[in-house]
């Protein structure tokens, strides 16, 4: 299982990836990234990126002073090496690529990724979605009994939301292999 660090990390050479940014502005991006359940806070971001900077991923660029506190604003920017680690990242089609922690915010990033690695993700997550289903099902059917009706239909809403996430992977799977086969149909300049 990918660690909270290392997706934090993802996420802001992701987002540093499209431009320099200063705190402030990383934090917003990464909450709206990362979702309701999991709010960042300025004591995850900054410490990750100090551990950024002292690895070179990232730099600290121009620093410009409010207007309001005269404090210089300082903004990030990624530096060569952190090209290539997020190019890195984003390229793995392992495990980490499909786990709960990791999958949200490599999927934000998959227009930057090739076509190939996107399928094999999308199709990991699929696969270990439908054992989680799988197993869940079976022991489902074992316990019903013995469950009240609230711990049921929290079990049931569990259920249909993993059963709705495999039909929307399976949904993308079909677009990918779909744009795959018109690109090929598709005549190359002669």
């Amino acid at each position: 299982m990918a660690r909270r660090g290392e997706t934090i990390e993802l996420a802001v050479l992701g987002l540093l990836h499209e431009g320099p940014m200063h705190g402030y502005e990383l934090r917003k991006r990464l909450n709206l990234m990362l979702g309701w359940g999991r709010v960042l806070s300025y004591g995850s971001l900054y410490p990750a990126l100090k551990k950024m900077m002292r690895s070179a991923l990232i730099e600290e660029t121009s620093s410009t002073l409010t207007a309001v506190t005269r404090r210089p604003k300082i903004v990030y920017a990624l530096t060569p090496a952190g090209h290539r680690e997020f190019e890195r990242l984003m390229a793995e089609v392992g495990p980490t690529a499909w786990e709960d922690d990791n999958f949200d915010v490599r999927f934000a990033f998959f227009s930057r990724t090739d076509m190939e690695i996107r399928l094999r993700v999308l199709e990991g997550r699929r696969t270990r979605l439908q054992e989680r289903l799988d197993r869940v099902q079976t022991q489902l059917s074992m316990t019903q009994k013995e469950v009240d009706r609230y711990a049921a239909e929290l079990q049931r809403h569990g259920v249909e939301s993993v059963e709705r996430e495999v039909r929307w992977l399976s949904d993308l799977i079909n677009a990918e292999r779909d744009q795959e086969d018109a690109a090929r149909r598709t005549p190359g300049p002669v």
